[in-house]
């Protein structure tokens, strides 16, 4: 009995996924501002201001993360992958209006500094349950370690980690990123 019982799950799980992928999937890469080729946004994913935000050639989102944003722009470049469950947040609420909860201000009396790009450089690895907030540019090569919560922009080639995020090593040492650096521009080329 138990062998039929799993069967029938890898035959729902089969089902389910051939689902998304034929006809879920296609409708959110074509509602993004923009897509590339090979893109991979895995299911259970949560986005909001689709038409803000664009993933590179060879890109993956993870299971179940979530991408918001409202004005702003969520920018992810060639050859990032992340994790299940990572977060990007652009926005944050305004809590300095006198006189207003923060739950009652409208997007109208937002300021610019409330909505902030969040630009993710290519060739980025980002953990689960990373979370990256507004105002962030994760630079060239860098790997985001698992719950680590960016706050700051990064440097290239470096492993972040903690909350907030500090740089806690290097990705190369110094004469392999040289030659790490010389492959990719022949590549790119």
């Amino acid at each position: 009995m138990n062998r039929l019982i799993g069967k029938i799950y890898l035959l729902q799980e089969f089902a389910r996924k051939a689902f998304y992928k034929l006809f879920r999937e296609p409708f959110i890469k074509a509602a993004l501002r923009s897509c590339g080729e090979n893109v991979h946004i895995a299911e259970q994913c949560n986005f909001k201001g689709i038409g803000n935000i664009s993933i590179g050639n060879g890109s993956s989102i993870g299971q179940g993360s979530v991408l918001w944003t409202t004005r702003a722009n969520i920018v992810i470049e060639d050859k990032v992958f992340t994790g299940p469950n990572v977060t990007i947040i652009t926005g944050n609420h305004r809590t300095n209006l006198i006189g207003k909860y923060m739950a009652d201000v409208s997007d109208s009396e937002k300021e610019a500094s409330d909505d902030e790009d969040v630009i993710i450089k290519k060739d980025v690895w980002i953990g689960a349950n990373a979370v990256i907030l507004k105002g962030v540019t994760i630079e060239e090569g860098c790997v985001i370690a698992a719950g680590a919560v960016v706050t700051k922009n990064t440097l290239p080639y470096g492993i972040y980690g903690g909350v907030p995020a500090s740089r806690i090593a290097e990705r190369f040492p110094e004469d392999d990123l040289a030659k790490h650096i010389q492959w990719a521009e022949k590549t790119a080329g």
